[in-house]
């Protein structure tokens, strides 16, 4: 089989091939991408976004910022939740120290010490009472304490509730 070659002279293939010129593996060169995109284009269509893009069904764009929308309450809650878990713990914390602290100087000044060591010992947001009788004969000062949980800041509002705490110390003389 004889072809005509680019200077107009024959090129001999084998039987049977094709024989390929100015493409490279029998493809025909592509188009560049303009020229692809005019001509699915509608006549007289600009090119170019002169129109703004319809979103189209199942776009989920924006997806993201409104699932936070949604969550940040919960994480909200949750946050606040932890937070109060946090001053419950603390407040128990503060009872037994306040009662060991009322019981050592109420064992040693009386019931006036007991008071005013549990005034020194709690912070002033957190509201407590204390039951600090006089020294009894057994050789142990008990003192009872009750100390108000507040409710997400201490100092503003408290829980209807109180968190008890008791101690005892030897009784000394002030002698």
């Amino acid at each position: 089989m004889t072809v005509a070659g680019p200077g107009g002279e024959g090129v001999r293939g084998v039987t049977g091939s094709r024989v390929r010129h100015g493409s490279r593996h029998g493809r025909r060169p592509r188009p560049p991408v303009d020229a692809r995109c005019a001509a699915t284009r509608p006549p007289g269509r600009p090119s170019g976004g002169s129109r703004p893009r319809l979103p189209r069904a199942g776009d989920d764009s924006g997806q993201a910022a409104v699932e936070f929308t949604g969550t940040l309450p919960v994480i909200l809650v949750t946050l606040a939740l932890l937070w109060q878990a946090a001053l419950i713990g603390y407040t128990f914390s503060l009872a037994g120290n306040a009662a060991d602290k009322a019981a050592r100087a109420g064992a040693v000044g009386g019931p006036a010490a007991c008071r005013e060591a549990l005034r020194e010992d709690l912070p002033g947001a957190w509201d407590a009472a204390a039951d600090c009788p006089p020294p009894g004969g057994e050789g142990l000062y008990r003192v009872s304490v009750r100390v108000s949980v507040p409710v997400l800041f201490p100092g503003a509002v408290n829980f209807p509730f109180e968190v008890p705490a008791e101690a005892a110390a030897t009784a000394e003389d002030p002698s």
